[in-house]
């Protein structure tokens, strides 16, 4: 069963906030790999920059956080699926036309569940609630 994951979900992860607990503890209790678009890589590690930046995580954690993300890539417990970024793009502008007047969704966070659908994910990591009402409608089993 393939399992992907948002950036909120890699960043609790990953870096340091209120949902990093959760987020260990799920890690560390599955056997499976998390499978990842490149799309989630690139935005994982600008998410890490950017918290650093602004001051949310202290200068040189975001190389370090980055640091772990690889050695989990290293071993096998984070795997990247590529996509056809083009494919992507359709099923991304499709979801926008059957979800976005109605429920308001941030472009990030359709190219997300687009590429879950893409590699044919069935389970969806997220701490995006908003996200998370998305994954569901389109079938995703969302933890």
């Amino acid at each position: 069963m393939v399992t992907s994951a948002d950036t909120s979900f890699l960043f609790s992860l990953y870096g340091n906030d209120a949902n990093t607990p959760r987020a260990v503890t799920w890690m560390k209790s599955k056997r499976t790999a998390l499978t990842l678009t490149s799309l989630a890589e690139y935005e994982l590690g600008n998410a890490l920059r950017f918290a650093e930046f602004r001051g949310v995580i202290a200068p040189g954690e975001a190389a370090l956080f980055w640091a772990q993300f690889e050695a989990d890539k290293a071993s096998g417990r984070i795997q990247i699926h590529l996509c056809n970024l083009a494919d992507v793009i359709e099923e991304a502008k499709r979801l926008s036309a059957t979800h976005t007047l109605t429920s308001g969704h941030r472009g990030f966070d359709i190219l997300h569940v687009a590429s879950s659908l893409s590699m044919k994910a069935q389970r969806f990591l997220t701490f995006d609630e908003n996200q998370k009402k998305l994954a569901k409608a389109e079938g995703l089993v969302v933890i």
